[in-house]
Protein backbone atom coordinates (compact mmCIF):
# COMPACT_ATOMS: atom_id res chain seq x y z
CA UNK A 1 0.00 0.00 0.00
CA UNK A 2 1.51 3.66 0.54
CA UNK A 3 3.27 5.81 3.07
CA UNK A 4 6.46 6.81 4.56
CA UNK A 5 5.09 10.33 6.12
CA UNK A 6 9.16 10.93 7.59
CA UNK A 7 12.34 10.77 5.26
CA UNK A 8 14.65 8.18 7.56
CA UNK A 9 17.96 9.05 8.81
CA UNK A 10 20.87 6.78 8.35
CA UNK A 11 23.62 6.27 10.47
CA UNK A 12 25.77 4.78 7.45
CA UNK A 13 26.37 5.27 3.89
CA UNK A 14 23.20 3.76 2.00
CA UNK A 15 25.02 2.03 -0.81
CA UNK A 16 27.10 -0.30 1.52
CA UNK A 17 25.64 -3.84 1.14
CA UNK A 18 24.93 -4.73 4.91
CA UNK A 19 23.41 -7.72 6.66
CA UNK A 20 20.61 -7.27 8.67
CA UNK A 21 22.33 -8.89 11.71
CA UNK A 22 24.47 -6.15 11.43
CA UNK A 23 22.11 -2.90 12.74
CA UNK A 24 19.79 -2.13 15.08
CA UNK A 25 16.44 0.31 14.69
CA UNK A 26 16.46 2.74 16.73
CA UNK A 27 13.05 4.41 17.28
CA UNK A 28 12.94 7.89 18.94
CA UNK A 29 9.68 8.87 20.44
CA UNK A 30 10.76 12.41 19.82
CA UNK A 31 8.83 15.77 21.49
CA UNK A 32 5.29 14.01 21.88
CA UNK A 33 4.51 10.79 24.40
CA UNK A 34 3.67 7.77 22.38
CA UNK A 35 0.78 4.82 23.60
CA UNK A 36 1.29 1.32 22.80
CA UNK A 37 0.35 1.19 19.21
CA UNK A 38 1.82 3.85 17.46
CA UNK A 39 2.87 3.05 14.16
CA UNK A 40 6.14 3.01 13.65
CA UNK A 41 7.60 2.77 9.53
CA UNK A 42 10.75 1.79 8.11
CA UNK A 43 11.68 2.55 5.05
CA UNK A 44 13.86 -0.45 4.20
CA UNK A 45 17.60 1.21 3.16
CA UNK A 46 18.94 -0.15 -0.19
CA UNK A 47 21.61 -2.75 -0.20
CA UNK A 48 20.35 -3.78 3.41
CA UNK A 49 19.68 -7.95 2.99
CA UNK A 50 16.74 -9.16 4.90
CA UNK A 51 17.28 -12.89 6.13
CA UNK A 52 13.98 -15.38 4.84
CA UNK A 53 12.38 -15.65 7.15
CA UNK A 54 12.69 -12.49 8.89
CA UNK A 55 11.29 -11.37 12.37
CA UNK A 56 11.67 -8.38 14.43
CA UNK A 57 12.42 -8.80 17.55
CA UNK A 58 12.77 -6.12 20.77
CA UNK A 59 16.16 -5.91 22.82
CA UNK A 60 14.63 -7.51 25.68
CA UNK A 61 14.41 -10.33 23.26
CA UNK A 62 10.71 -10.57 23.03
CA UNK A 63 9.24 -10.62 19.45
CA UNK A 64 7.01 -8.54 18.07
CA UNK A 65 4.88 -8.49 15.32
CA UNK A 66 5.90 -6.77 12.10
CA UNK A 67 4.90 -6.45 8.25
CA UNK A 68 6.55 -5.87 4.77
CA UNK A 69 5.09 -3.23 2.48
CA UNK A 70 6.02 -2.91 -1.01
CA UNK A 71 4.84 0.01 -1.99
CA UNK A 72 6.02 2.82 -2.48
CA UNK A 73 9.06 1.96 -1.18
CA UNK A 74 9.93 -1.65 0.85
CA UNK A 75 9.34 -0.70 4.57
CA UNK A 76 8.68 -2.48 7.46
CA UNK A 77 5.85 -1.86 9.85
CA UNK A 78 4.50 -2.43 13.15
CA UNK A 79 2.55 -1.48 16.64
CA UNK A 80 5.00 0.37 19.51
CA UNK A 81 4.56 -2.45 22.13
CA UNK A 82 5.06 -0.33 25.24
CA UNK A 83 4.61 3.00 25.91
CA UNK A 84 7.15 5.30 24.70
CA UNK A 85 7.56 8.61 26.49
CA UNK A 86 9.03 11.73 24.78
CA UNK A 87 12.31 12.55 24.13
CA UNK A 88 12.53 8.44 24.99
CA UNK A 89 13.93 5.74 22.42
CA UNK A 90 13.97 2.12 22.27
CA UNK A 91 16.23 -0.80 20.25
CA UNK A 92 14.78 -3.40 17.34
CA UNK A 93 16.61 -5.83 15.80
CA UNK A 94 15.80 -8.04 12.63
CA UNK A 95 17.15 -11.79 13.17
CA UNK A 96 16.69 -14.94 10.95
CA UNK A 97 13.15 -17.09 11.88
CA UNK A 98 9.94 -17.33 11.13
CA UNK A 99 7.41 -15.12 12.52
CA UNK A 100 5.11 -16.43 15.52
CA UNK A 101 2.70 -13.93 14.78
CA UNK A 102 1.15 -15.17 10.83
CA UNK A 103 -2.56 -13.25 10.91
CA UNK A 104 -4.19 -10.74 12.66
CA UNK A 105 -5.40 -8.24 10.45
CA UNK A 106 -7.74 -9.56 7.57
CA UNK A 107 -8.76 -8.75 3.71
CA UNK A 108 -12.01 -10.80 3.74
CA UNK A 109 -14.40 -11.21 0.71
CA UNK A 110 -16.64 -13.85 1.11
CA UNK A 111 -19.83 -13.06 -0.65
CA UNK A 112 -18.41 -11.33 -4.06
CA UNK A 113 -19.90 -7.47 -3.15
CA UNK A 114 -18.15 -6.62 -0.39
CA UNK A 115 -14.40 -6.07 1.43
CA UNK A 116 -14.36 -6.71 5.22
CA UNK A 117 -11.00 -5.56 7.10
CA UNK A 118 -10.75 -7.39 10.54
CA UNK A 119 -8.72 -6.94 13.41
CA UNK A 120 -8.24 -10.40 15.21
CA UNK A 121 -11.75 -11.94 14.10
CA UNK A 122 -13.40 -8.37 14.78
CA UNK A 123 -14.13 -6.22 11.52
CA UNK A 124 -13.95 -2.82 11.40
CA UNK A 125 -15.10 -1.66 8.32
CA UNK A 126 -17.05 -3.00 5.03
CA UNK A 127 -16.33 -1.63 1.73
CA UNK A 128 -19.02 -2.04 -0.87
CA UNK A 129 -17.84 -3.17 -4.46
CA UNK A 130 -20.95 -3.88 -5.60
CA UNK A 131 -24.00 -1.96 -6.36
CA UNK A 132 -26.22 -1.74 -3.06
CA UNK A 133 -29.48 -1.34 -3.70
CA UNK A 134 -31.13 0.63 -1.13
CA UNK A 135 -34.08 -0.55 0.56
CA UNK A 136 -37.40 0.82 0.08
CA UNK A 137 -38.92 3.21 0.12
CA UNK A 138 -35.53 5.18 -1.18
CA UNK A 139 -35.84 4.45 -4.92
CA UNK A 140 -33.45 2.76 -6.91
CA UNK A 141 -31.39 5.99 -8.33
CA UNK A 142 -29.76 5.93 -4.55
CA UNK A 143 -28.04 2.30 -5.45
CA UNK A 144 -24.70 3.03 -5.18
CA UNK A 145 -21.24 1.25 -5.11
CA UNK A 146 -17.40 2.03 -4.51
CA UNK A 147 -18.32 3.48 -0.47
CA UNK A 148 -17.78 2.37 3.16
CA UNK A 149 -20.65 1.11 5.30
CA UNK A 150 -20.69 0.23 8.28
CA UNK A 151 -17.57 1.57 9.94
CA UNK A 152 -17.48 0.05 13.38
CA UNK A 153 -16.09 0.12 16.62
CA UNK A 154 -13.88 -2.18 18.27
CA UNK A 155 -17.07 -3.13 20.20
CA UNK A 156 -19.44 -3.81 17.04
CA UNK A 157 -21.19 -0.46 17.28
CA UNK A 158 -21.43 0.78 13.72
CA UNK A 159 -21.12 4.68 13.44
CA UNK A 160 -21.50 5.08 9.92
CA UNK A 161 -25.29 5.40 7.76
CA UNK A 162 -26.51 4.69 4.72
CA UNK A 163 -29.36 6.64 2.54
CA UNK A 164 -30.86 8.22 5.55
CA UNK A 165 -34.54 9.60 4.42
CA UNK A 166 -33.60 13.23 4.82
CA UNK A 167 -30.39 12.90 2.79
CA UNK A 168 -30.91 9.72 0.65
CA UNK A 169 -27.37 10.22 -1.27
CA UNK A 170 -25.40 9.92 1.85
CA UNK A 171 -23.13 6.90 2.10
CA UNK A 172 -20.81 6.16 5.18
CA UNK A 173 -17.79 6.91 4.23
CA UNK A 174 -17.48 8.20 0.21
CA UNK A 175 -15.96 10.76 -1.77
CA UNK A 176 -17.93 12.64 -4.35
CA UNK A 177 -17.74 16.39 -5.54
CA UNK A 178 -20.74 18.24 -5.90
CA UNK A 179 -20.77 21.63 -8.11
CA UNK A 180 -18.72 21.29 -10.82
CA UNK A 181 -19.14 21.76 -14.60
CA UNK A 182 -16.91 19.32 -16.95
CA UNK A 183 -16.76 20.54 -21.15
CA UNK A 184 -19.38 23.64 -20.09
CA UNK A 185 -21.87 21.15 -18.83
CA UNK A 186 -23.09 21.44 -14.86
CA UNK A 187 -22.43 17.82 -13.02
CA UNK A 188 -23.35 16.91 -9.82
CA UNK A 189 -22.08 13.65 -8.91
CA UNK A 190 -23.07 13.67 -4.84
CA UNK A 191 -26.62 14.17 -5.27
CA UNK A 192 -27.68 10.79 -6.83
CA UNK A 193 -31.17 12.01 -6.96
CA UNK A 194 -30.12 14.79 -9.96
CA UNK A 195 -29.14 11.76 -12.29
CA UNK A 196 -26.70 13.96 -14.06
CA UNK A 197 -23.53 12.12 -12.50
CA UNK A 198 -21.97 8.57 -11.55
CA UNK A 199 -19.37 7.23 -9.11
CA UNK A 200 -19.40 3.86 -9.03
CA UNK A 201 -16.62 1.36 -7.93
CA UNK A 202 -15.26 -0.57 -11.33
CA UNK A 203 -12.10 -3.16 -9.74
CA UNK A 204 -11.12 -4.22 -6.35
CA UNK A 205 -6.55 -4.95 -7.35
CA UNK A 206 -4.12 -5.56 -4.36
CA UNK A 207 -5.33 -6.52 -1.54
CA UNK A 208 -3.54 -7.61 1.66
CA UNK A 209 -3.15 -9.63 4.87
CA UNK A 210 -1.02 -9.30 7.89
CA UNK A 211 0.22 -9.35 11.76
CA UNK A 212 0.28 -5.56 11.65
CA UNK A 213 -2.09 -4.15 8.76
CA UNK A 214 -4.92 -4.75 6.09
CA UNK A 215 -5.81 -3.27 3.11
CA UNK A 216 -7.27 -2.86 -0.59
CA UNK A 217 -6.96 -0.72 -3.40
CA UNK A 218 -10.01 -0.07 -5.51
CA UNK A 219 -10.71 1.96 -9.00
CA UNK A 220 -13.53 3.95 -9.53
CA UNK A 221 -14.63 6.10 -12.22
CA UNK A 222 -16.74 9.63 -12.00
CA UNK A 223 -19.10 9.77 -15.15
CA UNK A 224 -21.11 12.40 -17.01
CA UNK A 225 -24.50 10.67 -17.78
CA UNK A 226 -25.48 13.50 -20.19
CA UNK A 227 -22.61 14.31 -22.13
CA UNK A 228 -24.00 14.50 -25.68
CA UNK A 229 -22.35 11.47 -27.11
CA UNK A 230 -23.85 9.28 -23.99
CA UNK A 231 -22.16 8.81 -20.49
CA UNK A 232 -18.52 10.12 -20.47
CA UNK A 233 -15.93 9.38 -17.88
CA UNK A 234 -14.63 12.78 -15.98
CA UNK A 235 -12.23 10.87 -13.17
CA UNK A 236 -10.36 8.03 -12.71
CA UNK A 237 -9.85 7.37 -8.79
CA UNK A 238 -7.86 5.16 -6.56
CA UNK A 239 -8.48 4.41 -3.27
CA UNK A 240 -5.75 3.24 -0.91
CA UNK A 241 -7.29 1.91 2.35
CA UNK A 242 -5.57 0.82 5.48
CA UNK A 243 -6.32 -0.71 9.03
CA UNK A 244 -3.52 -1.35 11.56
CA UNK A 245 -3.54 -4.20 14.34
CA UNK A 246 -4.03 -1.99 17.54
CA UNK A 247 -6.90 -2.73 19.18
CA UNK A 248 -8.32 -0.63 21.07
CA UNK A 249 -9.08 1.88 18.66
CA UNK A 250 -9.24 1.23 15.38
CA UNK A 251 -6.55 2.85 13.04
CA UNK A 252 -7.70 3.65 9.08
CA UNK A 253 -5.66 5.24 6.83
CA UNK A 254 -7.16 6.55 3.33
CA UNK A 255 -6.04 7.93 -0.09
CA UNK A 256 -8.16 8.93 -2.56
CA UNK A 257 -6.00 9.73 -6.25
CA UNK A 258 -7.87 11.77 -8.85
CA UNK A 259 -7.39 11.94 -12.21
CA UNK A 260 -8.62 13.90 -15.38
CA UNK A 261 -10.01 10.64 -17.70
CA UNK A 262 -9.85 12.52 -21.17
CA UNK A 263 -8.06 16.44 -22.16
CA UNK A 264 -10.67 17.77 -20.17
CA UNK A 265 -10.29 19.05 -16.60
CA UNK A 266 -12.85 18.81 -14.28
CA UNK A 267 -13.88 22.38 -12.24
CA UNK A 268 -15.31 22.44 -9.21
CA UNK A 269 -17.10 25.54 -7.68
CA UNK A 270 -16.79 26.93 -4.68
CA UNK A 271 -19.61 25.02 -2.48
CA UNK A 272 -20.45 24.45 0.97
CA UNK A 273 -19.59 20.68 0.80
CA UNK A 274 -17.76 18.03 -1.46
CA UNK A 275 -14.99 15.82 -1.34
CA UNK A 276 -14.27 13.15 1.72
CA UNK A 277 -18.05 12.87 3.70
CA UNK A 278 -19.19 11.00 6.80
CA UNK A 279 -22.41 10.03 7.39
CA UNK A 280 -23.54 9.14 10.65
CA UNK A 281 -26.21 6.61 12.18
CA UNK A 282 -29.49 7.14 13.09
CA UNK A 283 -29.59 7.11 16.66
CA UNK A 284 -27.11 10.38 16.37
CA UNK A 285 -29.69 12.40 14.35
CA UNK A 286 -31.16 15.73 16.04
CA UNK A 287 -29.26 18.88 16.90
CA UNK A 288 -28.35 17.12 19.92
CA UNK A 289 -27.52 13.88 18.89
CA UNK A 290 -24.12 14.52 17.55
CA UNK A 291 -21.15 16.40 19.17
CA UNK A 292 -18.42 18.11 17.10
CA UNK A 293 -15.24 19.00 18.56
CA UNK A 294 -12.20 20.49 16.44
CA UNK A 295 -8.33 21.01 16.69
CA UNK A 296 -8.96 24.62 17.50
CA UNK A 297 -11.48 24.18 20.24
CA UNK A 298 -14.82 25.12 17.92
CA UNK A 299 -17.91 22.58 18.25
CA UNK A 300 -20.97 22.44 15.95
CA UNK A 301 -22.02 25.53 17.07
CA UNK A 302 -19.28 27.55 15.21
CA UNK A 303 -17.11 25.15 13.40
CA UNK A 304 -19.17 24.83 10.28
CA UNK A 305 -16.96 26.76 7.53
CA UNK A 306 -13.74 26.87 9.92
CA UNK A 307 -10.25 25.17 9.42
CA UNK A 308 -8.91 22.54 11.26
CA UNK A 309 -6.55 19.72 11.79
CA UNK A 310 -8.76 17.02 12.89
CA UNK A 311 -12.22 16.99 13.97
CA UNK A 312 -13.83 14.68 16.86
CA UNK A 313 -17.30 13.42 15.74
CA UNK A 314 -19.34 11.26 18.40
CA UNK A 315 -22.47 10.33 19.46
CA UNK A 316 -24.45 7.10 21.10
CA UNK A 317 -25.10 3.90 19.44
CA UNK A 318 -27.72 1.47 21.90
CA UNK A 319 -27.02 4.27 24.23
CA UNK A 320 -23.22 3.87 24.23
CA UNK A 321 -20.77 6.71 23.85
CA UNK A 322 -18.35 5.59 20.53
CA UNK A 323 -16.83 8.31 16.97
CA UNK A 324 -14.90 9.08 15.00
CA UNK A 325 -11.54 11.39 14.80
CA UNK A 326 -10.60 12.20 11.22
CA UNK A 327 -7.58 13.81 10.96
CA UNK A 328 -6.42 15.97 7.86
CA UNK A 329 -2.69 15.01 6.16
CA UNK A 330 -0.76 18.08 5.76
CA UNK A 331 -0.30 17.34 2.42
CA UNK A 332 -3.70 17.69 1.46
CA UNK A 333 -4.52 20.82 -1.05
CA UNK A 334 -5.82 23.94 1.09
CA UNK A 335 -4.79 22.31 4.43
CA UNK A 336 -5.67 22.80 6.98
CA UNK A 337 -9.27 22.63 4.86
CA UNK A 338 -12.17 23.91 5.81
CA UNK A 339 -15.17 21.55 6.85
CA UNK A 340 -19.15 21.46 6.85
CA UNK A 341 -20.33 20.67 9.91
CA UNK A 342 -23.97 20.48 10.00
CA UNK A 343 -25.99 21.48 12.34
CA UNK A 344 -28.67 19.14 13.07
CA UNK A 345 -27.19 16.21 11.38
CA UNK A 346 -24.66 13.40 12.15
CA UNK A 347 -22.79 14.37 8.48
CA UNK A 348 -19.33 15.98 8.36
CA UNK A 349 -16.95 16.79 5.06
CA UNK A 350 -13.36 18.07 4.93
CA UNK A 351 -14.17 20.41 1.73
CA UNK A 352 -11.16 22.12 -0.10
CA UNK A 353 -13.95 23.55 -2.64
CA UNK A 354 -15.57 25.63 0.63
CA UNK A 355 -12.19 28.03 -0.07
CA UNK A 356 -13.01 29.06 -3.91
CA UNK A 357 -12.95 27.08 -7.17
CA UNK A 358 -10.48 24.86 -8.66
CA UNK A 359 -9.57 22.50 -11.08
CA UNK A 360 -8.45 18.70 -11.69
CA UNK A 361 -6.05 18.95 -14.90
CA UNK A 362 -4.97 16.13 -16.68
CA UNK A 363 -1.76 15.17 -16.03
CA UNK A 364 -2.19 16.85 -12.67
CA UNK A 365 -3.26 14.42 -10.70
CA UNK A 366 -5.25 14.76 -7.10
CA UNK A 367 -4.19 13.65 -3.84
CA UNK A 368 -6.51 13.39 -0.58
CA UNK A 369 -4.94 11.86 2.61
CA UNK A 370 -6.96 11.03 5.59
CA UNK A 371 -6.98 9.05 8.97
CA UNK A 372 -9.65 7.83 10.66
CA UNK A 373 -9.43 6.88 14.33
CA UNK A 374 -12.74 4.61 15.48
CA UNK A 375 -13.27 4.22 19.24
CA UNK A 376 -15.41 3.18 22.15
CA UNK A 377 -16.48 5.70 24.62
CA UNK A 378 -15.47 9.28 24.78
CA UNK A 379 -11.76 10.84 22.94
CA UNK A 380 -10.87 13.88 24.98
CA UNK A 381 -8.81 16.43 22.94
CA UNK A 382 -5.24 15.77 24.51
CA UNK A 383 -5.44 12.03 23.24
CA UNK A 384 -6.86 13.86 19.42
CA UNK A 385 -3.67 15.83 19.57
CA UNK A 386 -1.48 12.09 20.54
CA UNK A 387 -2.92 10.73 17.49
CA UNK A 388 -2.43 13.59 15.33
CA UNK A 389 1.28 13.72 16.03
CA UNK A 390 1.43 10.09 15.51
CA UNK A 391 -0.44 10.38 12.40
CA UNK A 392 2.12 13.49 11.41
CA UNK A 393 5.30 13.66 13.40
CA UNK A 394 5.71 9.76 13.57
CA UNK A 395 8.44 8.21 15.93
CA UNK A 396 11.42 8.86 13.90
CA UNK A 397 13.44 5.85 12.81
CA UNK A 398 17.74 5.80 13.31
CA UNK A 399 19.31 2.74 12.10
CA UNK A 400 22.92 2.13 13.38
CA UNK A 401 25.59 -0.10 12.58
CA UNK A 402 26.57 -2.28 14.77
Amino acid sequence: MRRALLPLVLGFAASLPLAAADVRIEVGAGGADRDPGAIVRWVVPQGLVLPEPWRLVGDGGTEVPAQLETRPARAIVWALDAKLPRWSKRRYRIEAGAQSAKGGVECQDRDGKHLVLEVKGRPALRYNYAVIEPSPPVEPIFARSGYIHPLLTPAGLAVTGDSPMNHKHHHGVWMPWTKTTFEGRDVNFWEQGYGTGKVECVGVGEKVSGPVFAGFRASHRFTDLKAPGGPKPVLEETWDVTVYSPETVFIIDFTSEQSASSPSPLVLAEYRYGGFGFRGPLSWEGKDGTEFLTSEGRTRADGHATRARWCAVSGKVDGKPCGVLFLCHPSNFRYPQPMRIHPDEPFFNFTPCQAGDFAIEPGKPYVSRYRMVVHDGKLEAAAAERFWKDYTEPPAVNVVRE
